[in-house]
């Protein structure tokens, strides 16, 4: 009968009895050392995923709430078609930049029918919301000429001049502001002055629309006289004294005398 088989000194797979347990001293490889992170800091990743990913949501829905309440602000600037709703949409957006324009606007209607006084403090408001940008530029232009129309003009006049010598000023703002100075000057009788600004309007933008109205301008001014040159005495011929008085008594005889 066959002896059987001495059982191999082999350990079957999977037998891991033996392993030593990785911990930071013993793990080598850099899967070793990951799954020692993982256990020791998955509760913090776990969070730290968690929040952001909660902070991503967050900031999408406050975008879109912030998209939609911009978008009900503009639904309501498009409804207002009257002054009041103008003053009424001004009031409730306060700071906002439709909020400026309708301050713009009710201004220029202000300005249109005379009322200097409500024109130059909406024009005021409208600059104050709007900083910069053509508008803003709009509303100091208004307020200048809404002083004009106020009687104020040593304060249209220095407001007006602001924007005529601001180099970084749109060219056709700067020839209107010089434009508007000229007609100022034109009415005060100051002939000097309106040639200034007209010299100035030719300077910044001599083929747009202000120069062709300063044309209009310059034909309003009183001719410059022109002085006369002066008379210019007639040349007297020199006299040779030395040759007086080497021949005195000299006298010129004509012929046919004694």
């Amino acid at each position: 009968m066959p002896t059987p088989a001495t059982p191999s000194a082999q350990k079957p797979a999977g037998d891991d009895r033996n392993l030593v347990a990785v911990d930071a001293t013993t793990a080598v490889t850099f899967e070793d050392k990951v799954n020692l992170f993982w256990k020791k800091n998955r509760t913090v990743v776990i969070a730290l995923c968690v929040l952001v990913v909660v902070g991503i949501l967050g900031k999408g829905l406050m975008d879109r709430l912030a998209a939609q309440k911009e978008l009900d602000v503009e639904k309501a600037y498009a409804a207002a078609t009257t002054s009041e709703q103008l003053r009424s949409f001004s009031a409730a957006h306060e700071g906002h930049s439709l909020a400026g324009i309708a301050q713009l606007r009710l201004a220029d209607e202000a300005y249109s029918a005379g009322k200097s006084a409500d024109a130059i403090t909406g024009y005021d408001k409208a600059a104050g919301v709007l900083k910069t940008g053509p508008l803003a530029v709009r509303a100091k232009m208004g307020r200048a000429l809404g002083k004009v129309q106020a009687g104020k003009n040593a304060e249209a006049i220095a407001d007006l001049k602001l924007l005529a010598d601001d180099a970084a000023q749109f060219k056709a703002v700067r020839a209107e502001a010089a434009y508007h100075l000229a007609s100022l000057a034109v009415e005060s009788g100051n002939a000097a002055d309106a040639q200034k600004f007209i010299d100035q309007i030719t300077a910044v933008e001599p083929m747009g629309m202000w120069m062709q109205r300063a044309f209009a301008l310059r034909a309003m001014l009183p001719p410059v006289p022109v002085t006369p040159p002066a008379p210019v005495a007639p040349a007297v011929p020199a006299t040779d004294k030395k040759d007086e008085a080497a021949t005195p008594g000299l006298k010129l005889e004509l012929p046919g005398k004694k």
